[in-house]
Protein backbone atom coordinates (compact mmCIF):
# COMPACT_ATOMS: atom_id res chain seq x y z
CA UNK A 1 0.00 0.00 0.00
CA UNK A 2 1.05 3.54 -0.65
CA UNK A 3 1.73 5.97 2.14
CA UNK A 4 -1.59 7.87 1.05
CA UNK A 5 -3.66 4.47 1.17
CA UNK A 6 -2.25 3.45 4.48
CA UNK A 7 -3.64 7.37 5.42
CA UNK A 8 -6.55 6.83 3.99
CA UNK A 9 -7.27 3.35 5.57
CA UNK A 10 -6.17 5.08 9.17
CA UNK A 11 -7.92 7.94 9.00
CA UNK A 12 -10.63 6.17 8.59
CA UNK A 13 -10.41 3.62 11.31
CA UNK A 14 -8.79 5.63 13.93
CA UNK A 15 -12.43 8.36 13.84
CA UNK A 16 -14.70 5.63 13.37
CA UNK A 17 -13.22 3.80 17.00
CA UNK A 18 -12.57 7.27 18.62
CA UNK A 19 -16.33 8.21 17.73
CA UNK A 20 -18.24 4.84 18.68
CA UNK A 21 -15.34 2.43 20.82
CA UNK A 22 -12.53 4.69 22.33
CA UNK A 23 -11.71 1.82 24.02
CA UNK A 24 -10.33 -0.12 20.90
CA UNK A 25 -7.70 2.59 20.20
CA UNK A 26 -5.54 1.18 22.80
CA UNK A 27 -4.39 -1.41 19.97
CA UNK A 28 -2.95 1.75 18.25
CA UNK A 29 -0.48 3.27 20.85
CA UNK A 30 2.30 1.57 22.59
CA UNK A 31 3.91 2.55 26.03
CA UNK A 32 6.16 4.72 24.14
CA UNK A 33 3.62 7.12 22.44
CA UNK A 34 2.89 10.24 23.34
CA UNK A 35 -0.41 12.28 22.93
CA UNK A 36 -0.81 16.22 23.17
CA UNK A 37 -4.06 16.97 23.84
CA UNK A 38 -4.54 21.10 23.82
CA UNK A 39 -1.09 21.47 25.66
CA UNK A 40 -1.29 18.39 27.92
CA UNK A 41 0.93 15.60 27.22
CA UNK A 42 0.24 12.49 27.95
CA UNK A 43 2.19 9.17 27.66
CA UNK A 44 1.44 5.57 26.84
CA UNK A 45 -1.63 3.41 25.38
CA UNK A 46 -3.95 3.54 28.63
CA UNK A 47 -3.78 7.25 29.60
CA UNK A 48 -4.00 8.56 26.02
CA UNK A 49 -7.60 6.21 25.77
CA UNK A 50 -8.34 7.98 29.65
CA UNK A 51 -7.63 10.98 28.05
CA UNK A 52 -9.89 11.03 25.44
CA UNK A 53 -12.00 9.17 27.38
CA UNK A 54 -12.37 12.15 29.93
CA UNK A 55 -13.92 14.42 26.82
CA UNK A 56 -17.11 12.03 26.72
CA UNK A 57 -19.24 11.17 23.76
CA UNK A 58 -17.63 12.85 20.18
CA UNK A 59 -18.70 12.59 16.77
CA UNK A 60 -15.80 13.87 14.60
CA UNK A 61 -16.28 14.88 10.38
CA UNK A 62 -12.83 14.94 8.56
CA UNK A 63 -12.52 17.91 6.32
CA UNK A 64 -8.97 17.12 4.64
CA UNK A 65 -6.14 15.00 5.36
CA UNK A 66 -2.33 14.74 4.19
CA UNK A 67 0.64 12.77 4.54
CA UNK A 68 4.32 12.57 4.27
CA UNK A 69 6.85 10.33 4.60
CA UNK A 70 9.14 10.62 7.67
CA UNK A 71 13.10 11.08 7.97
CA UNK A 72 12.52 7.33 8.82
CA UNK A 73 11.31 5.83 6.03
CA UNK A 74 9.06 3.04 8.38
CA UNK A 75 6.97 6.21 9.61
CA UNK A 76 5.11 9.14 8.01
CA UNK A 77 3.35 11.99 8.94
CA UNK A 78 -0.51 12.37 8.92
CA UNK A 79 -2.09 15.76 9.48
CA UNK A 80 -6.05 16.18 9.54
CA UNK A 81 -9.02 18.86 9.64
CA UNK A 82 -12.25 18.72 10.32
CA UNK A 83 -14.80 19.44 12.56
CA UNK A 84 -15.59 17.46 16.00
CA UNK A 85 -19.01 17.22 17.88
CA UNK A 86 -18.46 17.04 21.83
CA UNK A 87 -21.82 15.92 23.79
CA UNK A 88 -23.57 16.85 20.62
CA UNK A 89 -23.12 20.74 21.06
CA UNK A 90 -22.47 22.69 18.05
CA UNK A 91 -19.44 21.79 15.75
CA UNK A 92 -15.92 22.52 16.61
CA UNK A 93 -13.09 22.92 14.08
CA UNK A 94 -9.99 20.86 14.72
CA UNK A 95 -7.09 19.59 13.46
CA UNK A 96 -4.53 16.95 14.40
CA UNK A 97 -1.22 15.30 13.11
CA UNK A 98 0.24 11.71 13.89
CA UNK A 99 3.06 9.83 13.54
CA UNK A 100 2.87 6.29 12.13
CA UNK A 101 5.69 4.18 12.44
CA UNK A 102 5.82 0.84 11.26
CA UNK A 103 6.35 -2.38 13.60
CA UNK A 104 6.15 -4.73 10.35
CA UNK A 105 4.98 -4.80 6.73
CA UNK A 106 1.34 -3.02 6.24
CA UNK A 107 1.64 -2.62 10.63
CA UNK A 108 1.90 0.67 12.25
CA UNK A 109 1.49 1.93 15.71
CA UNK A 110 0.89 5.70 16.59
CA UNK A 111 3.68 7.37 18.18
CA UNK A 112 3.05 10.65 18.23
CA UNK A 113 -0.60 12.24 17.97
CA UNK A 114 -1.15 16.10 18.54
CA UNK A 115 -4.48 17.52 18.63
CA UNK A 116 -5.84 20.80 18.82
CA UNK A 117 -9.07 22.77 18.95
CA UNK A 118 -9.35 25.96 15.98
CA UNK A 119 -11.44 28.81 17.52
CA UNK A 120 -12.37 31.62 16.01
CA UNK A 121 -12.11 30.25 12.44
Amino acid sequence: MSAEEVAKAFTQHYYQMKDTNVDGLAGLYQDSSMLTFESNQVQGGAAIVAKYKSVGPVQHTVKSMDVQPSNNPNAMLIFVTGTIKIGGDNPLHFCEMFQLVSTAPGQYYVHNDIFRLNYGL
